[in-house]
C-alpha cells in the first residue's frame, strides 16, 4: 500500500490543532474558581507568614529563603497529572493533597504565631473556606487521579 502524502498531512495537521486546542487538556472537572481562590489565597499566607514565623523561631534571616525554597518549590514542583494544565514531577493524588494540607497547617499556625488575632481568624476562616470548597476535588484526587 502506497503512502499518501496529502491524507497523512491532514491526519498530522489534525493532531497537532487537537494538541494545540487548550479545551482538550484534561483538568479536574472539581477544581471551581472558588477552590481554586481559597487555595491560592492560603499558599500566599503560607509564602508570606511561613518564612516570617520560620524566622522568628530559629531566630535568624536565613531560615527566610530556605521556608520559601520549600513552601513555593512543593506546590510548583509535585503535581498531580490531570489536576490542572500544568505538570511537573507527576505525583499521586494523594500526596498532592498532603502538600496543600502541609501548606494549609504551615499559613494557619504561622499566621496565629505571627499576626495579631484578628489577621489570624482570618487566615482560619479562609482555611475552612478551603476545606469545604475544595472537597470535591479533594475525593477526586483520592479516588480519580
Amino acid at each position: 500500500m502506497t503512502p499518501d502524502p496529502i491524507k497523512d498531512e491532514v491526519k498530522a495537521a489534525d493532531y497537532y490543532a487537537r494538541l494545540m486546542d487548550a479545551d482538550d487538556l484534561t483538568v479536574s472537572p472539581f477544581d471551581t474558581a472558588a477552590s481554586s481562590a481559597t487555595r491560592f489565597g492560603i499558599e500566599l499566607v503560607a509564602w508570606v507568614a511561613g518564612p516570617w514565623a520560620a524566622a522568628e523561631l530559629v531566630g535568624a534571616w536565613w531560615a527566610v529563603p530556605i521556608a520559601l525554597v520549600i513552601l513555593m518549590g512543593l506546590p510548583a514542583t509535585f503535581n498531580t497529572p490531570g489536576d490542572k494544565h500544568t505538570t511537573g514531577i507527576p505525583t499521586p493524588g494523594p500526596i498532592r493533597i498532603l502538600i496543600e494540607m502541609f501548606l494549609l497547617v504551615v499559613a494557619i499556625a504561622s499566621a496565629w504565631y505571627i499576626w495579631p488575632t484578628w489577621a489570624a481568624v482570618l487566615v482560619t476562616l479562609l482555611g475552612v473556606a478551603l476545606l469545604i470548597t475544595g472537597l470535591p476535588r479533594y475525593r477526586w484526587l483520592l479516588t480519580g487521579s
